[in-house]
């Protein structure tokens, strides 16, 4: 009999879907992506996503205010909708409480959630709350895209460009100074500040997918959520093919060097499997790219980088060095089961 921490979070995912009711003809996305889609006539789709959070393992409530945990569990659930080119519309939170828990501290959490939804004319409209040993926050976010508009997994096709918005390892390096405080001395202050708020208070990328879907070109988006490894290899699982990412060429902030080189790491490995970026990962038609980045950049002054090329499915998924060399692109990124970098 096998156990979750043997099989992995993704394996399980796939077994699960096995035991569920067949789709009705509404269904246009179920179990396996981010964000589930249902038509609902007239050309519009409906998107529906959720996330937990729970203390002691996607947060140390020690380490985060409640206020950044409000902001970042908001942010999580709004990125998978901006990932599909949607429009966050309704938010719902259910909280499992220690009973001890202060009335003000989750009073700051939703100041947070607040924060967040806001900007983007999010309601938060309801949820459920239940007396739980340990502290956990699930949310449940609705949103809608018209359907020529919608971005999967699925649809890369080999010759396409690989892009990525803003900067890659930003998270992990905050993530680095959280664990270890003592860092934070040895580093320049906007060196912490950035890598901190990156980890912390991560924004997501809605108004950016949002024009990527409408500038049109793109075949396929993510958010960056497991690893940029780990994510574009679900594109690469969706749509049959393969990649070859181009190391020298990958965002990485020069925060993000400076933290990695205070803690002996490899800033390329935080970028490749770091997780929880929440940037944009998508494949385009080369014939397009130019406008797409321009039109992201003049919407949103976010910056956006070319960084490889999708492969016929048989040519594999490769990391080309620095110095040329090409090594397998391995799926490196977060498994809930197994709690380490893969």
């Amino acid at each position: 009999m096998a156990r979750v921490s043997e099989i992995g979070e993704f394996p399980l995912i796939a077994r699960l879907a096995r035991h569920v009711p067949p789709y009705g003809p509404d269904v246009l996305e179920g179990i396996g992506d981010d964000v589930a889609v249902l038509r609902l006539g007239e050309g519009r789709l409906l998107l529906l996503t959720c996330d937990i959070q729970v203390a002691g393992v996607h947060f140390l409530p020690e380490m985060i205010t409640p206020y950044q945990l409000g902001r970042k569990t908001a942010a999580i659930n709004l990125s998978d909708i901006g990932s599909a080119g949607g429009y966050p519309r309704h938010f719902l939170i259910s909280l499992g409480l220690p009973p001890d828990t202060e009335v003000e501290y989750l009073e700051a959490v939703y100041d947070g959630v607040r924060e967040e939804c806001a900007p983007l004319g999010v309601d938060v409209v309801g949820g459920n709350i239940s007396s739980l040993d340990t502290l956990t926050i699930d949310a449940f976010l609705m949103g809608e895209v018209r359907e020529e508009r919608l971005l999967q997994r699925r649809g890369a096709r080999p010759g396409d460009l690989v892009l990525v918005t803003g900067a890659l390892g930003a998270s992990r390096a905050g993530l680095e100074l959280v664990l270890h405080p003592q860092l934070r001395s040895q580093l320049p202050a906007l060196a912490v500040e950035d890598s901190l708020a990156a980890h912390l208070t991560p924004r997501a990328r809605v108004r950016q997918g949002q024009t990527i879907a409408e500038a049109g070109g793109a075949t396929t988006m993510i958010d960056v959520s497991d690893g940029l490894a780990a994510d574009l290899g679900h594109i690469c699982d969706a749509s049959g093919v393969g990649v070859r990412i181009n190391a020298k060429v990958l965002p990485v902030a020069e925060a993000t060097r400076t933290v990695a080189a205070a803690a002996r790491a490899d800033p390329l490995a935080w970028a490749l499997g770091g997780g929880e970026d929440y940037e944009l990962c998508f494949t385009a038609d080369p014939e397009r790219v130019d406008r797409l980045v321009a039109a992201v950049q003049e919407a949103t002054a976010t910056p956006v980088s070319v960084i490889g090329e999708i492969l016929p499915g048989e040519a594999g998924r490769w990391l080309r060095l620095a110095d040329g060399a090409e090594v397998p692109l391995a799926p490196s990124g977060w498994d809930h089961f197994r709690h380490r970098e893969a």
